[in-house]
């Protein structure tokens, strides 16, 4: 069954309740905590805040003699807590109760209410048993603030000349924070703990590189495949891991970039392209939890179709498994594309495709969404909002690569998608319109933004954008939540690479809802902050920033590109400008040049700054062999 615990609300935010209790650490100390409370006893619950069924998600408790069970809310009373019909808490004085389970963490307070209740000699546990030690925590006085459980989840493998590096950058600096450190664990296959080990940041804006051939060698590890546990401590203005991951292998024939696995487990991804001729499509499933995930629990189907294909093998915890979509869907053929039934039991997965030349390519799936319905004032905002939502993706210099895009359902609600497509110059000149139509849930669609092209003007300056937006002209529902799969193609060589994102409002002082989005408080975001990480040599690093604009907006774009050494220390600026409504294509070794470049050395990064609008942006690397990469960028 999947997992009923709450990890993500779109109103409330992340959990920190289900973060303290599934982290890996606090599982060691639940298994000693469990085995205590098996020995003690007939044990009474407690459970003032509702947490006792969330712990039960990834915890087995049989072994406990649980009795009864006593809750605070009057409204609870006589619901099934811990297997029994809760009681008042105010009846647990008249009971003969030895042992006491508060089921809540930083419990003192609760148990300070209830002392006037509690038998005498009555012993008395809580969850604070199963706190992490103080020095992993940011806020020492309040266990459960997000802060405390800034982690995150990464693949990571050293497998066979397979490589993979993570990069990011000490961005809570810039919030006020002066010390940070990571603690990693580093999980095998089978989820069995290969290394453990902290490291400090660098002070300011110093980067931070996460490399597997190094760690290999630090730890003396023979081939690996897993994942990479990161805790976060010290942090201030984001409780959140964020990264670039770029996977590689020694052959050269694999060379790609995801990022942040997003740290919500959900019931729901979608977005994972069906194979085409002689592809084979790998979902990477790795579990986030302690408890292994039960065979039957993981499935796939064909988007807008009911049946489910399961996996029929458990998946131990914090355990990895390569899933081929091949086996599962044998008929499944791009341009389809592959719903995941997910239990809330991962965060959100990779996919890799190995093409028949037997290049490598990996990206991620997203959330989709069960929480979203059909919004009927989306058609009805062109008048204040212009265009509205939009879906900005490159269309990569022309000479060199092909692009196209695949819309993707990406909530339960998306039963059409009523869109359609502006093909884009990095002037800002529409060249080209493409019009869906009002496409089904289970459609098959891509659009080749080549075969668009060539019915009307290339692009003048041989790259662009697209955008993807409502178009309700054949009638049709909008939520706002609006994605698709962007694919490009090295024409010379045949590398691959694609991305995947959403739509959202641009540069509009009106706000619809939550849009435009902010980084920071509340919209709209007028601003641009990027991290852009930049390949070891001899990687070039390809940069594609999108000026989107729902209705007009300032001119130029006032864009200023900073480099910054792995130290934190800025090297050298350079200002760009980009049309309202266009976009620019740019190589790290071009905007700087080979003295800023020596400077800066391995590990250094840019930061994309613009105080004037918000931009899109796009990054990868790129070889000499013609292997590239490319991912939408991150901001903070």
């Amino acid at each position: 069954m999947p997992l009923t615990i709450e990890t993500f609300s779109n109103v409330k935010g992340g959990n920190s309740f289900y973060k303290a209790i599934s982290h890996p650490l606090a599982a060691r100390k639940t298994t000693t905590f469990i085995e205590t409370l098996s020995e003690a006893g007939p044990v009474t619950v407690y459970d003032p805040l509702g947490f006792y069924s969330g712990f039960t998600e990834f915890y087995d408790l049989t072994e406990i003699n649980i009795v009864q069970s006593y809750v605070q809310d009057t409204a609870r009373i006589g619901s099934d807590v811990a297997g029994h019909s809760a009681r008042p808490i105010t009846g647990l004085l008249d009971t003969a109760t030895t042992t006491l389970l508060i089921a809540a963490f930083d419990a003192q307070k609760l148990q300070d209410h209830i002392s006037h209740l509690i038998p005498y000699g009555c012993a008395v546990h809580s969850f604070d048993n199963c706190r992490l030690d103080s020095a992993l925590l940011t806020n020492k006085r309040v266990y459960l603030d997000n802060r405390n459980f800034a982690t995150n989840f990464a693949f990571f493998r050293d497998d066979s000349g397979a490589r993979t590096r993570i990069a990011t950058a000490n961005y809570w600096s810039g919030y006020g924070a002066e010390q940070i450190s990571f603690h990693l664990i580093l999980f095998d296959e089978d989820g069995s703990v290969l290394a453990e080990w902290d490291e400090k940041l660098g002070d300011g804006a110093a980067s931070a590189t996460l490399d597997s051939q190094i760690i290999r060698q630090q730890f003396g590890l023979s081939d690996f495949t897993g994942q990479l546990f990161i805790h976060a401590i010290g942090v201030a203005g984001h409780d959140i891991v964020k990264y670039a991951l770029d996977v590689w292998n020694d052959a050269g024939t694999e060379l790609s970039c995801t990022h942040d696995a997003n740290a919500w487990p959900s019931d729901l991804y979608a977005g994972l392209p069906a194979p085409s001729d002689g592809e084979e499509v790998a979902l990477w499933i790795q579990n986030s939890h302690p408890s292994p995930i039960p065979a039957g629990e993981i499935g796939l189907n064909l988007m807008g179709q009911d049946e489910t294909i399961w996996l029929d093998e458990p998946i131990a915890g914090f355990g990895t498994h390569k899933l081929v979509v091949n086996d599962m869907l044998p008929d499944a053929h791009w341009p389809q594309q592959v719903e995941i039934q997910a239990g809330k039991h991962f965060v959100r997965p990779r996919y890799e495709i190995t093409s028949p030349q037997n290049t490598r390519r990996m990206a991620h799936v997203n959330v989709e969404r069960s929480d979203l319905k059909p919004d009927p004032d989306i058609a009805d905002l062109g008048d204040l909002m212009g265009k509205g939502y939009i879906l900005p993706a490159p269309i990569l210099p022309t000479e060199n690569w092909h692009s196209s895009a695949l819309p993707t359902p990406m909530a339960t609600c998306q039963n059409d998608l009523p869109i359609a497509a502006l093909l884009i110059d990095a002037s800002g000149h529409e060249v080209a319109r493409h019009n869906f139509g009002k496409l089904p849930r289970n459609h098959g669609i891509a659009l080749d933004i080549g075969e668009v092209l060539d019915g009307h003007a290339p692009l003048p300056s041989g790259s662009g954008h697209i955008e993807l937006i409502y178009d309700f002209s054949n009638g049709g529902h909008a939520d706002g939540w609006l994605h698709s799969v962007f694919r490009y193609e090295n024409r010379k060589t045949g590398h691959a690479a694609e991305t995947s994102f959403g739509a959202h409002i641009f540069n509009t002082v009106l706000t619809y809802r939550n849009e435009p989005q902010s980084y920071n408080g509340p919209p709209p975001g007028l601003s641009t902050r990027l991290f852009l990480r930049l390949g070891f040599a001899p990687l070039d690093t390809i940069c594609h920033l999108i000026y989107p604009a729902s209705t007009p907006w300032h001119p130029t774009s006032e864009t200023k590109l900073t480099l910054i050494g792995s130290n934190g220390a800025e090297i050298a600026q350079q200002n760009i400008s980009i049309p309202c409504g266009g976009s620019v294509h740019l190589r790290y070794h071009e905007v700087f040049d080979a003295s800023d470049r020596s400077k800066a050395g391995n590990g250094a990064y840019i930061v994309v700054r613009d105080t004037t609008c918000r931009l899109f942006g796009y990054h990868g690397l790129l070889a000499d062999s013609g292997a590239f990469s490319l991912d939408h960028m991150f901001g903070f």
